[in-house]
């Protein structure tokens, strides 16, 4: 199993890039982009010969970047919104004094190590010869060993995204994994996505999901051209808020799903959300919790590991959504705030009004004053935050259906 893939995009990260990247010498794509990481580019990255990508943008990297290996070939784009960078790659001439070594100390953020299975994504080399399809709905327009066989045949061309694989691979692993599954599989909700089924082999692990032609929020926020109107924007919140209070209080057992963020909520082709990757979900049994898994959360969205965990999430999403800005955003940062810090500020100054997205068009004033009076009711106490219910109640009275009034401008002061 060979890593080739290190996305660790807008964890929140910070401190020195560990030189221990320089051993990864398989590794073709680094994204550490949109963190709060210092010092300089470690010289040990000069090392990764087959890396095709590299993103470093939006931190607070110095010094000069290393041009005596592979990392001569990529251009200013990979390292943008770093100032104290310099060097041809950036067109910029560097000074005699270096920055400070790097290497020296680790993240003091999520640390770079397979624990980290909510924000690290890789990919690895796959065999499915001894591999056994296990499908919850018998729907499908192919049969296990049809499945089997297209599996055999993948390679980097097929990949559409990404997600964290388990390293402990044991009996007992397997029995958890399966479990979990079985439970996961026999839910289906307009709002979450439809688990069809899994691929169970000795060296992987292989979960079997309905396309979503929309993609993420993520990339339909961030990474798009064309923008997401008003009313787009609280029909996604209002789905997401519909499939988190399904799982929070109507299905069996409860489950919080403790990694709420915009790019594990997918859209379908009419831009309808679904909650989706339930990776690090927690079981509730009779009133008390079944950690069934080792890492929770993304940095950024986290709040303590129980159903409130979800409802500050969501106000983070919901925020995120009406901003159009990530939750760790470089602006925020560079302020010495994440995205509830700048929210709050705003609210000190009776401001609030001016996170919404410039470029969002069609905002209403009544349906934005009580969408960010939720998102504030969630962040503000996670502990005596609103249920999911109960926020799904107040988007559908008094978001969903505000009284009639004018536009709000985005643009005007």
């Amino acid at each position: 199993m060979y890593l080739l893939y290190r996305y660790l995009q807008g964890n929140y990260l910070s401190g020195l890039i560990p030189s221990d990247l320089g051993n990864l010498s398989v590794l073709e794509n680094l994204d550490i982009s949109s963190n709060s990481l210092s010092g300089s580019i470690p010289l040990s990255l000069e090392k990764l010969y087959k890396l095709l990508t590299l993103n470093v943008p939006t931190n607070f990297l110095v010094g000069p970047i290393p041009s005596d290996g592979v990392l001569i070939n990529f251009t200013e784009s990979s390292f943008v919104g770093n100032r104290g960078l310099c060097g041809k790659q950036v067109n910029k001439r560097c000074d005699d004094a270096r920055g400070p070594a790097s290497g020296s100390q680790p993240f003091s953020g999520k640390p770079f190590t397979s624990a980290t299975v909510g924000a690290l994504l890789l990919v690895a080399l796959m065999c499915f010869w001894s591999a056994s399809i296990v499908m919850f709905h018998g729907d499908l327009p192919y049969s296990s060993k049809d499945i089997i066989k297209k599996l055999e045949t993948l390679n980097e061309e097929h990949i559409i995204g990404f997600r964290g694989l388990w390293d402990s691979m044991n009996e007992g692993f397997d029995r958890l994994f399966e479990r979990e599954l079985e439970i996961l599989g026999s839910i289906k909700h307009r709002y979450l996505v439809n688990l069809r089924g899994y691929c169970n082999s000795s060296t992987s692990k292989l979960l079997i999901y309905d396309f979503l032609p929309g993609g993420s929020l993520d990339k339909a926020l961030h990474e798009r051209s064309e923008q997401l109107d008003w009313d787009t924007r609280l029909n996604i919140i209002m789905g997401a808020a519909k499939g988190l209070a399904y799982l929070h209080h109507d299905c069996s057992p409860r489950i919080i799903h403790r990694d709420i963020k915009s790019s594990n909520i997918l859209l379908d082709g009419n831009f309808e959300a679904r909650v989706s990757d339930f990776g690090l979900a927690k079981l509730l049994e009779d009133e008390e919790s079944h950690i069934t898994t080792i890492v929770a959360g993304t940095f950024g969205y986290l709040a303590p590991a129980t159903e409130k965990t979800d409802v500050y999430s969501f106000g983070v999403l919901v925020l995120e959504v009406v901003s159009g800005k990530r939750p760790t955003d470089a602006a925020f940062i560079e302020k010495g705030f994440n995205i509830v810090g700048w929210l709050n500020f705003l609210v000190t100054e009776s401001r609030q009004r001016e996170i919404v997205d410039l470029h969002c068009e069609g905002v209403q004033i009544e349906s934005l004053d009580a969408l960010l009076s939720v998102a504030i009711q969630c962040v503000s106490s996670p502990e005596d935050g609103p249920t999911m219910h109960r926020v799904v109640q107040i988007l559908e009275s008094e978001v969903m259906t505000p009284c009639p009034s004018d536009l709000y401008d985005s643009n005007s002061d």
